[in-house]
């Protein structure tokens, strides 16, 4: 019982946050979730901890990984708002699905890499080399996760729910990553 009150008072403290700075307390859980996911991709696949990945993941969330899903998510609620419009779940699914998944991941991809330090050209080779499978395993892996969020999540909480499922997101795309640069 010692410790629920100390949670409760975290738990409290971030709604608080997030209800008065939404688009910072987002960017700034982002960037801990990337970070943690660039670090433990790394522990898990035994290697010694680089620093390139793991500042590159979190920049990336602080400054693209709260604001973008953020408004996204503002804009296909008032693009298809429940009362007003036919099968609004299956139109917002279908509409992040297919036009701002591919865009995210092609996004993230070319991002991360100039995070990193790469030129244009590396960064180019390295997203024309990995999209095709990150894209081809955003859609079969995390569509059900997409579903859940945007039938049953409050609008508020959808970037943190999509945050959490990220960890292991940023695990797969950094073991990815990692892959495709030792092939190289």
């Amino acid at each position: 019982m010692a410790l629920s009150k100390p949670i409760m008072n975290l738990v409290a403290s971030y709604l608080q946050n997030l209800y008065l700075h939404p688009v910072r307390t987002k960017s700034i859980t982002s960037c801990v979730v990337g970070t943690a996911g660039s670090i433990a991709s790394q522990v898990v696949a035994g290697d010694s901890l680089k620093l390139d990945p793991i500042l590159a993941f979190g920049l990336y969330g602080l400054l693209f990984g709260g604001s973008i899903p953020h408004y996204f998510y503002e804009f296909l609620d008032r693009l298809f708002p429940y009362r007003t419009t036919a099968f609004p779940l299956a139109k917002k699914l279908l509409f992040e699905r297919l036009i701002f998944a591919p865009f995210m991941q092609a996004f993230s991809l070319y991002t991360l890499a100039r995070l990193e330090g790469k030129n244009h050209r590396a960064a180019m080779k390295q997203l024309i080399s990995l999209y095709q499978t990150v894209l081809e395993a955003n859609w079969k892996w995390l569509t059900l996760f997409q579903v859940v969020n945007l039938a049953f999540v409050p609008p508020m909480l959808r970037v943190l729910f999509m945050n959490l499922v990220g960890f292991g997101w940023a695990m797969y795309v950094a073991s990815k990553r990692r892959q495709n640069q030792n092939k190289n």
